[in-house]
């Protein structure tokens, strides 16, 4: 399950990471989802490196992002539901989907996957932990070792009002350290309020907030849980948090692209 909570305090401001390089390249979508588009896979490791958040170019068409809004209200697609308020996570809904997943939530999956493990790789080879598999497949073979058989992947809406708590998507031993969110509505237009915030916790110094504001069929890539950062000593882990300020009006709908399967 997800892990919501308080931030703790800490850290010492020091400065960011190199980075290694990684392939211009985009990683292209096949099956219905465009392909987005050449991504500079190099400029958004230096922006995660830096922020621990990065948006990419659109990564759906209106058409696209209407469609999974709609998908919402097909029960038979979803494993399961949670109302926020029930659990004290915040107010709105969010569903998991159900293999098999919807062909284009699989293809964003398993095509945004490669690049991102060279990043998380990377970041494994800082802080001296296993790497992760190469290729898609590979994550979720591990993961079903590790006992994690379900599905991720999910939608999320929120209606005035609507808000989430600062949590991290943690659903087992395995947890592969980044995610997707691609934003469906267009802000200001379907929905006003309801900024993506995020909470970074560096060791020894007060916690620092980031908020970023995607456009409809953008994508934000952010830490799950934590992520390396230079310090005095070689590598510190920060953790990042993640949430949503309260929607003011209107409906926002977000899919959220979570690669790791939960226990």
């Amino acid at each position: 399950m997800s892990v919501y909570e308080p931030p703790q305090l800490p850290g010492l401001d020091l400065p960011g990471p190199d980075f290694a390089p990684y392939p211009p390249e985009g990683a292209p979508v096949r099956g219905d989802a465009p392909a987005p588009g050449n991504l500079d896979w190099r400029a958004l490791a230096a922006e995660l490196d830096r922020e621990g958040v990065a948006l990419t170019p659109p990564l759906l068409t209106p058409g696209q992002c209407a469609d999974l809004r709609e998908l919402f209200d097909d029960p038979a697609a979803f494993r399961s539901t949670v109302t926020m308020a029930r659990h004290r996570f915040g107010e709105g809904l969010y569903r998991y989907f159900s293999y098999p997943l919807p062909e284009l939530v699989q293809d964003l999956r398993e095509q945004l996957y490669p690049p991102l493990a060279r990043i998380a790789n990377d970041w494994a080879r800082r802080l001296g932990q296993p790497a992760f598999a190469p290729g898609f497949d590979g994550l979720i073979a591990a993961c079903a070792a590790a006992g994690q058989h379900r599905p991720t992947p999910l939608l999320l809406r929120y209606e005035r009002g609507g808000y989430n708590c600062l949590h991290q998507d943690v659903y087992g031993d395995l947890t592969f350290p980044l995610q997707v969110a691609i934003m469906l509505d267009r802000p200001d237009e379907d929905f006003t309020g309801g900024e993506s915030v995020f909470v970074e916790q560096r060791p020894r110094a007060q916690s620092r907030p980031l908020v970023r504001r995607p456009g409809q069929g953008q994508g934000m890539i952010f830490t799950v849980s934590h992520r390396p950062v230079r310090s005095v000593r070689g590598w510190s882990r920060v953790t990042l948090r993640h949430g949503v300020s309260s929607v003011t009006g209107g409906q926002r709908h977000v899919l959220g692209v979570i690669f790791h399967d939960a226990r």
